[in-house]
């Protein structure tokens, strides 16, 4: 899926970061850590159906497990939350803002959005917005379809306001700002490949070092390539696919390797403020 718009990109000496590590040395890599909302399905159509419940003690303890790891290691993540879990379990996404990460929007449901109707799609954006900033007590700023997003998604956020950025783009290891109805706005690429979803069936990934030995070789590609050009890798978890017992060791080694590395552990919204402010001029 293609959007129109120009992308503008700043030059490799004004994406400028401060390394964790050392204040003088600007990292090559952007890294958003993106943690998945907790869900709940019915059975009615299209909706996917599923026994596990957010509330579930089973799904807290996951939460627990990736919260104590990334806190250890002072990493912050985005949290993505659908409007309904965050409605129904309002405890963890609180809880996450109170750990000093970022919640964005994944929709009301967990539903795509291609072949919405426009004026249904408007109303999900605004009640999922809403929502969310009432059960975190801080408006969100970022928005991630999913699946696939409408042709009208993007201009309708931009048209509700308030939203910083979109990850409804799988097509670059970079952010970019495009042009909708004469606002910019910014893109920051969601990825497939460093994320922990291929630990399902056919996904490649079985042990917790094969997720670690991919996303650490998808970096340190990343970091040769950031010393001519700006680079971000989003490596992207589930709560009850990375947080299991097995699996969960593999993110503790990305984010110790990663550290080591130079790499510069965000949230969406401050990769967002920062891309802006650097090519505000663009």
């Amino acid at each position: 899926m293609t959007f129109a718009g120009r992308r503008v990109r700043p030059s490799p000496s004004r994406w400028s970061l401060t390394s964790r590590r050392a204040a003088s040395s600007p990292p090559a890599t952007a890294t958003s850590a993106t943690s998945s909302s907790t869900r709940r399905w019915t059975t009615s159509a299209p909706i996917r159906t599923c026994a596990w419940k957010a509330t579930s003690p089973t799904a807290r303890g996951w939460a627990g497990r990736i919260a104590d790891l990334l806190a250890a290691h002072g990493v912050p993540a985005t949290v993505s939350a659908c409007g309904r879990a965050a409605e129904r379990s309002p405890w963890l996404v609180r809880e996450a803002v109170d750990l000093g990460h970022e919640v964005s929007c994944h929709g009301w449901r967990w539903q795509r959005h291609a072949g919405m109707a426009e004026d249904e799609e408007r109303a999900v954006i605004a009640r999922t917005y809403a929502t969310v900033a009432e059960a975190c007590g801080v408006p969100p700023v970022g928005w991630h379809t999913r699946s696939s997003a409408s042709v009208n998604t993007r201009r309708l956020l931009v048209e509700h306001g308030g939203f910083s950025y979109d990850s409804d783009a799988y097509d670059d290891d970079a952010p970019y700002t495009v042009d909708v109805s004469g606002h910019r706005h910014l893109v920051l690429p969601y990825a497939f490949d460093t994320n922990d979803m291929r630990f399902r069936p056919g996904g490649a990934f079985v042990h917790g070092e094969d997720f670690a030995r991919y996303v650490i070789a998808a970096f340190e590609w990343l970091a040769r390539e950031g010393k001519a050009a700006p680079r971000m890798m989003s490596t992207d978890l589930h709560l009850r696919t990375i947080g299991r017992p097995a699996r969960v060791s593999g993110l503790e080694r990305v984010i110790e390797a990663l550290g080591g590395g130079g790499a510069w552990f965000a949230t969406r919204a401050d990769i967002a403020r920062h891309w802006l402010a650097a090519t505000k001029d663009a």
